[in-house]
């Protein structure tokens, strides 16, 4: 049976960023994970987290599904922390075993260490900037994509040997006419077209 861990990179801000979004993406995807023959376990980083059970449910799941709103151009400083401890501790374990590079074998290159190999994940994130700024060299992340927005996560995850699938995004999450339904449905197709 195929498995999936489900994070929940969301901090929660008082009145302005409750999670809600995040939690029903995170449902959404969940319903399609088990409709679709996955095995699944969650993390809520908010709720608390042990690090040697999280390294126990990286090890165990074949697909990482990583949720996280955009706070300040990057991922929460809680989820930030979150990759450190967990990914610094699993060091010859779970996640990585050197930096990958050899003083006898050239061909060893720097990021070639990780013990992660075989696994697969997708970003899924939430914005507040419109989708209008990405892809565009006159927007405000002058041309990048949303995906080298965010190059620091996944070269975490490529430095541990994880094959990315397509991300997602939600844009203009705050502006009075936002969709739920439409981003939900969104979603359920973006896992249609890239999980297999």
């Amino acid at each position: 049976m195929k498995r999936v861990l489900l994070l929940n990179l969301h901090q929660k801000h008082e009145g302005f960023a409750n999670g809600n979004l995040t939690r029903d993406l995170l449902n959404e995807a969940k319903t399609f994970f088990l409709h679709n023959g996955y095995e699944v376990k969650e993390t809520n980083i908010d709720e608390g987290y042990d690090t040697a059970v999280e390294l126990e449910k990286f090890q165990w799941a074949d697909l990482f599904f990583i949720q996280s709103p955009v706070f300040w151009m990057g991922l929460p400083w809680l989820g930030k922390k979150y990759i450190d401890d967990i990914f610094s501790s699993g060091v010859n374990t779970v996640t990585y075993s050197s930096d990958g590079r050899s003083r006898n074998d050239p061909s060893k290159t720097y990021g070639s260490g990780g013990l992660m190999e075989g696994k697969r994940y997708m970003l899924s994130f939430t914005y507040n900037c419109p989708e209008s700024e990405f892809n565009n060299p006159k927007g405000f992340f002058e041309g990048m994509s949303v995906d080298q927005a965010n190059v620091a996560l996944h070269k975490t995850l490529q430095f541990c040997g994880v094959q990315p699938y397509p991300s997602y995004s939600v844009h203009d999450v705050y502006k009075s006419e936002f969709d739920l339904n439409s981003v939900l449905n969104g979603l359920n197709e973006h896992l249609k077209q890239n999980i297999k």
